[in-house]
């Protein structure tokens, strides 16, 4: 495929569901992973790229799913859906294990290369954000944040968040793309999609 070619995100499919790694499928294609706090619209994000209503599941308990979900885009071409994170009802035992999952999937899978971070506008960078931007920076991946829920502010608010979060994005060693996102009414839709099919057309 050619960087200039066109992926037609609406045709993505589930593959599979995995608990922990060594069940997770073979590690051949290129994956990018979508992460992010219980409830800061994940799933949603997913779904309204795909321009598709339940391809992600949307869970009215957050936290519940912990699953690592795979959605094929094209050949070789996948998106990953990791279970949330921070949700303060679920067991320590259980954000432990999701710590441990996490980092590993991060650090080991080879063919990662990209990470996409949902957080809801009105609640950025939160200690696991900020934990999870350290592991990207590590991994030297491209990652793209999304600042969900981006209509439930005015424009100036929205804005002044948006400049607030990119702010504190400057303690980080790296680089990275923020887009106001909103679920509901398609902001930053066709930006997530271009740069998404940016990541996964490079040759790298």
């Amino acid at each position: 495929m050619s960087n200039n070619d066109q992926l037609d995100f609406r045709q993505t499919k589930f593959l599979v569901s995995a608990q922990v790694m060594h069940t997770l499928p073979q590690d051949q294609s290129k994956e990018i992973a979508f992460v992010g706090r219980s409830n800061s619209g994940k799933s949603s994000a997913i779904n309204a790229i795909c321009d598709q209503k339940n391809l992600a599941k949307t869970s009215s308990t957050p936290g519940r799913t912990q699953l690592i979900n795979f959605f094929g885009v094209a050949p070789g071409k996948i998106i990953v859906d990791l279970p949330g994170y921070g949700y303060a009802k679920v067991p320590e035992k259980m954000k432990k294990q999701w710590q441990t999952s996490m980092a590993e999937y991060l650090q080991k899978r080879q063919n990662l290369i990209g990470l996409v971070l949902t957080m809801d506008i009105r609640h950025p960078l939160k200690d696991l954000d900020r934990m999870v931007l350290d592991w990207s920076v590590a991994a030297q991946l491209h990652t793209l944040i999304l600042l969900t829920k981006s209509d439930k502010l005015g424009t100036t608010s929205r804005q002044e968040a948006i400049s607030e979060v990119n702010l504190a994005l400057s303690e980080f060693e790296s680089t990275f793309m923020v887009i106001p996102f909103s679920a509901l009414k398609k902001t930053g839709v066709t930006e997530a999609r271009n740069v998404l099919q940016q990541w996964f057309n490079s040759q790298s």
